[in-house]
């Protein structure tokens, strides 16, 4: 804390000590006047436009009350150097040069902030004659800029030292991954190809010839009159990249040598310079020679083995010798092999020291997690889902061990994206070991490729072929395929039934030996124009072993790339409805005739069907006398029968049985009963009915058997007041919907029923919706057939729906049923909505 110095008598009135003040004021730099007690008593209009300062409100002031400590710079010691320094001029009377020195000044846009400020400073004393000082001429410059673009210049300086730095250390190390990658690489620029960069893998393909800075076609000139000179001049035009697999291309391997017939699988790349322009090429490539003439070679001799492999070793030996560092400056060559690594169409990245951190991820890789953010992390800290799998260990042991491990198909549990859930991911890659200069392992380079759409389309495709082959052999028709040059690539079993060919297969069979020279000159006119790419559909009769068929032939041309190369067949047997058509033929007078026949026998059955409605009223009025008798004459029996033959198991068995049958017998004759009556009531006559009061007097009625079933019951049917039909059987009707329901509920859910009303052109439709057992397609077809029950765990007779049906045709109206077996069923009534219905009588 600095102690304040007390102003004196003598610092009075500031016109009297300063009589040139107003000239003062107007001087250039920047200038305070200070007393003794460090009281400011003047200060030039430059000095308060650099300290955003006020005349006012700073003359008459503590110089330091002013300009105070910025309390945001820890330890700072402005007020301190300045106040030593104004010491040193009042103790000594001589002026004072201060070192640039740091003093913030206060920001008066920012209360209680401050500006960062930089000073150079001169304190010089005012003497009297006695040689006392009588003021301070406090002079200082704002070197801030300087001294902020020294500073910056500085950290750049130190910045661009260590960028440098690590520039080249990961020169060195992509330097050393570039030559340690199990692929050749070779970079080449320029229109003319010129060979930049090579890695150890590529010169070893070309041992005894010098290919840096040369052209490409310079280096190898032997490549000019080969396809693969087209190839590069498209890549570098187009920017397409190009892929060969097994490719012959003959070169010689040293200069002035003939050319060896080499195989290789290689990707040229089109390589693109700051303005997007194509400025050179890639070249992956390996040489497969040796893979390609093994598989060709079935058996080699112990001795051409052993000759082959001292060849090799001497090969190897001979380029290792021959091997040539590519030179260039650091900085281009880390550029280039960065570029090198981003640029591959392959996922790659760097995992470095023993906590394998993402060191270099390429854009390959970082496709496949888009939405993680891996880069710097050590591996099980941004892919926590891989521990506990063995990628881990395996990652541990390459790096421990310095062995290439390599996968195919993998599949793992990731998460594409942050907090994601996990899905199965393929994976075909390479672990490598990266060496430092002292080939010390230091990391692993991962080689990656995401197979899982080529993993589930070829599990696709092979599902879709076991597939179509299950059903292509299940149909009664001749399906197959057949190339350009008329073979058999694909047939379905019943080949094996139409043709004689005792199990053998007929794919790779010229369709003559298959169906016979003769059947071939029929056809083979159709064949040649389906190759042509037209679709032919024809009929003919052919011989098969079973004898003649008459079938119906399509061929459809299968287009690849704008080319027909080949057709698919399929022959389906019409024998059946050419003998059909043929029998039409003749029974077409048989059917005239039958027609006449068939208006006398309506007729006929018009007079049975009355003789039957009076039928069924007679025998359900005349059977319930003998019935009656028969029950009656049972429980006599069984009054005269001995108590302990009554308590016997099987006669108590029996009775119940004979029981149960008459109270069936019962039942089905009531049902007639009701039916008869439906059918010989012409006194109910239509009215207009209230359908909400009619549902609720129904489920009123049936309030008891809702409650035991525990069903929930909602109506809807505000939307249609009232319908024209005979209360009496619209009673009927809602009651069988509604106790339908109940009975044949779900045992495993509770029971819902909705009813609800729409008006549907010229009808309004009631629906009765539940969630009960539900119908078959084969059940709904036969729903409404009179004594049809499908459902045996409850009573019924099979009449109601039956009667619902009857009501509703004679009204002039419908029912329709949309169930699914397990889920629940839905009854639509149709009312006929115009009020004429109302002069007809209800059947």
């Amino acid at each position: 804390m600095l102690n304040r110095i007390q102003p004196t008598q003598q610092e009075g009135n500031d016109a009297e000590a300063l009589p040139l003040l107003k000239i003062f004021e107007a001087l250039p730099g920047l200038l305070l006047v200070l007393s003794p007690t460090l009281v400011i008593r003047a200060a030039t209009n430059a000095y308060l436009q650099e300290t955003l300062t006020e005349r006012e409100n700073i003359v008459g002031r503590y110089v330091f009350d002013v300009f105070p400590d910025n309390p945001h710079v820890p330890e700072s010691l402005s007020t301190s150097s300045l106040m030593a320094s104004f010491q040193q001029v009042l103790t000594t009377g001589k002026p004072h040069s201060m070192d640039v020195f740091q003093y913030d000044i206060p920001d008066p846009a920012n209360p209680g902030g401050f500006m960062e400020r930089y000073w150079n400073t001169t304190n010089t004393p005012v003497l009297n004659e006695q040689g006392e000082v009588l003021y301070m001429i406090h002079e200082t410059a704002n070197v801030s800029e300087e001294v902020k673009a020294k500073n910056l210049l500085e950290q750049s300086r130190k910045r661009e030292q260590e960028a440098l730095a690590q520039a080249e250390q990961q020169r060195l190390r992509l330097e050393r991954l570039f030559e340690q990658a199990p692929a050749a690489f070779a970079m080449l620029e320029g229109p003319e190809l010129v060979y930049k960069v090579i890695n150890n893998a590529y010169q070893q393909l070309f041992p005894g010839r010098q290919m840096l800075n040369l052209p490409l076609f310079e280096a190898l000139p032997e490549l000019r009159d080969q396809p693969v000179f087209d190839i590069v001049q498209n890549v570098v035009t187009t920017g397409e990249t190009y892929e060969g697999k097994e490719v012959l291309i003959p070169v010689a391997r040293y200069e002035g040598q003939p050319t060896d017939d080499i195989y290789w699988n290689f990707i040229y790349q089109a390589l693109y310079n700051a303005q997007g322009q194509i400025s050179g090429m890639l070249v992956f490539a390996l040489d497969v020679t040796e893979f390609v003439e093994a598989r060709r070679q079935v058996e080699k001799s112990a001795e051409s083995l052993q000759g082959l492999n001292t060849e090799l070793e001497e090969r190897v030996k001979s380029r290792t010798r021959e091997l040539q560092l590519a030179q260039a400056e650091a900085w281009s060559q880390k550029q280039q092999l960065e570029d090198l690594f981003m640029q591959a169409p392959a996922a790659i990245c760097i995992l470095d020291g023993p906590e394998l951190v993402f060191q270099l991820v390429n854009p390959v890789y970082k496709q496949i997690f888009p939405g993680r953010d891996i880069q710097g992390k050590p591996l099980l800290k941004a892919l926590p889902e891989l521990e506990g799998t063995a990628i881990p260990a395996i990652l541990n042991s390459v790096y421990q061990t310095g062995e290439t491990y390599v996968a195919s198909d993998l599949p793992l549990m990731l998460a594409r994206y942050e907090g994601a859930p996990l899905e199965e991911i393929f994976w075909t890659f390479t672990y490598l070991a990266r060496r430092n200069g002292e080939g010390i392992v230091d990391g692993v380079l991962v080689y990656a490729h995401d197979v899982t759409n080529q993993v589930e389309a070829r599990r696709s495709i092979e599902a879709t072929a076991q597939q179509l082959q299950l059903i292509t052999d299940s149909l009664p028709v001749l399906i197959s395929y057949m190339d350009r040059k008329k073979k058999y690539r694909f047939a379905n079993k019943i080949y094996n039934a139409w043709f004689d060919l005792k199990g053998e297969s007929i794919v790779n069979k010229h369709i003559s030996e298959v169906i016979g020279d003769e059947a071939y000159e029929k056809i083979k006119g159709y064949i040649r124009h389906a190759l042509a790419g037209e679709k032919v559909d024809y009929e003919a009769a052919m011989p098969y072993r079973e004898g003649l068929k008459h079938v119906r032939i399509s061929y459809v041309p299968d287009f690849r790339n704008g080319k027909v190369v080949g057709f698919y067949s399929l022959v389906m047997d019409m024998s059946e409805q050419v003998a059909a058509r043929e029998a039409l033929q003749r029974s077409e007078q048989e059917a005239k005739d039958i027609a006449k026949e068939l208006v006398a026998a309506n007729k006929q059955l018009t007079h049975i069907n009355a003789d039957l409605d009076t039928f069924i009223y007679t025998a359900s009025h005349d059977l319930k006398a003998p019935i009656s008798n028969i029950e009656m004459l049972m429980e006599e029996l069984l009054l005269e029968l001995p108590l302990q033959s009554l308590e016997q198991g099987e006669l108590s068995t029996i009775i119940g049985m004979m029981r149960g049958a008459i109270a069936r017998f019962k039942k089905t004759i009531d049902s007639l009963t009701q039916i008869s009556k439906l059918q010989k009531d012409e006194h109910g006559m239509e009215a207009s009915v209230s359908l909400k009061e009619v549902v609720q007097e129904v489920r009123q009625d049936m309030e008891q058997i809702i409650l035991k079933s525990g069903a929930q019951v909602h109506v809807s049917i505000e939307s249609c007041n009232t319908v024209t039909f005979s209360e009496k059987n619209l009673r009927s009707v809602v009651y069988n919907l509604l106790s339908n329901a109940v009975k044949y509920r779900h045992p495993e859910r509770e029971l819902t029923i909705d009813v609800s009303c729409q008006e549907e052109g010229e009808y309004v439709v009631l629906q009765v919706r539940d969630n009960g057992l539900g119908l078959s397609a084969e059940q709904q077809g036969k729903l409404f057939t009179m004594f049809r029950r499908f459902h045996d765990h409850v009573e019924g007779s099979g009449v109601g729906l039956f009667m619902v049906k009857r009501i509703m045709d004679n009204a002039g109206g419908k029912i329709k049923v949309r169930s699914k077996e397990g889920e629940g069923t839905l009854f639509s009534i149709y009312f006929i909505k115009n009020s004429q219905a109302a002069e007809r009588p209800l059947l």
